[in-house]
């Protein structure tokens, strides 16, 4: 068995979001995570994002968009309650879907005409939201792994739980599997890290509430302006959580950098850069993403998927790269000009 190529550990975290440039959009969603009857129960997700535009002249930005969710999750990442900030008259259809490839068809057609908003990009992201959501326990207990264990036969995580060349971290002889083929959690690498937000500009997030307890948090940025016929992109990923010494520890991160022609929307130019990851072999998903370049964003929701499947891909880059699909339309909103 051929092993997969290994990298240095990645364990370095971006840190706060840059100032926003005059002239640009930004773009931000979190997911919370928290569980209110213990690890192994029904879980809560809060959905927040907002689409903040920062104009060329001084003065104060304007919130063109906000979205927000409620969901009650299964521990088998079932639906089972949902409400939207927005009342929908078809947001009650998802009720019962499972997390993953079902509830990505199931958003995309029962709430078609949310997409390009904020709302869609957090309903979309549940999907991964979810299947990460519970790694915040074991920073909070001893005997997650048994937890772990015991549903693992039962789980939506992978093809029927197993794990095996569904992701670059997760190739066929990779480090991240015993030797019997289950998961090895232990060796995961993880960093700590401080906050999102900027602290000379109090805009730079929509409103996160402190988390204390085991709580899990995805959150994600995107920076889009104009620029010699271009739009410019710089977007960032994290999965953290809140530990029991009151910091935050990243088990994620990721920094993208894109550029896009106005004209046609295709991509030009990819650069991604794997920040903290929990295997040696999960950096390899960055090497391989500029297979997207000559794409129309656009069609970013499903052709990343095509392009970049099993341990080609990273399932939270793809999902990084996926989100870029609402750039091209929102890029109309930008004002005239170059930032």
């Amino acid at each position: 068995m051929t092993q997969p190529q290994q990298f240095p550990i990645a364990r370095q975290s971006a840190g706060y979001a840059p100032l926003r440039r005059p002239g640009s959009i930004r773009r931000t969603t979190s997911i919370d995570s928290e569980w209110p009857e213990g690890y192994g129960q029904p879980w809560e997700m809060i959905g927040r994002a907002r689409d903040l535009l920062t104009p060329f002249e001084p003065g104060e930005p304007a919130v063109l968009a906000t979205g927000g969710f409620r969901i009650l999750a299964s521990p088998m990442r079932e639906i089972l309650s949902i409400e939207l900030d927005s009342e929908h008259p078809r947001v009650q259809e998802l009720v019962g879907v499972r997390a993953g490839g079902a509830s990505r068809l199931a958003i995309a057609s029962i709430m078609d005409d949310l997409k390009g908003t904020p709302t869609f990009q957090l309903l979309d992201d549940f999907a991964g939201a979810s299947l990460v959501a519970g790694w915040i326990w074991s920073r909070w207990t001893n005997d997650w792994m048994t937890s772990v264990s015991r549903t693992a036969a039962a789980s939506t995580t992978g093809r029927k739980g197993q794990m095996v060349d569904i992701c670059s971290g997760f190739a066929e002889g990779a480090t991240s599997f015993n030797p019997d083929g289950t998961t090895d959690h232990t060796i995961q690498s993880s960093a700590e890290v401080g906050p999102l937000e900027n602290p000379d500009d109090l805009a730079s997030w929509h409103s996160m509430p402190f988390q204390q307890g085991p709580r899990k948090r995805r959150s994600r940025r995107i920076d889009f302006w104009r620029e010699g016929g271009l739009i410019k992109v710089d977007c960032a990923f994290q999965d953290s959580g809140s530990n029991p010494d009151g910091g935050r520890t990243a088990i994620h991160e990721y920094r993208v950098f894109a550029e896009i022609d106005e004209a046609s929307g295709v991509l030009v130019a990819l650069q991604a850069l794997p920040l903290i990851l929990p295997y040696r072999e999960c950096p390899g998903a960055s090497v391989k993403v500029s297979r997207m370049v000559g794409h129309v964003v656009a069609d970013f929701r499903n052709d990343v998927l095509e392009t970049l499947p099993g341990t080609l891909g990273c399932t939270h880059l793809n999902d990084v790269l996926r989100g870029l699909a609402d750039v091209p339309a929102l890029a109309r909103l930008l004002p005239a000009g170059d930032a």
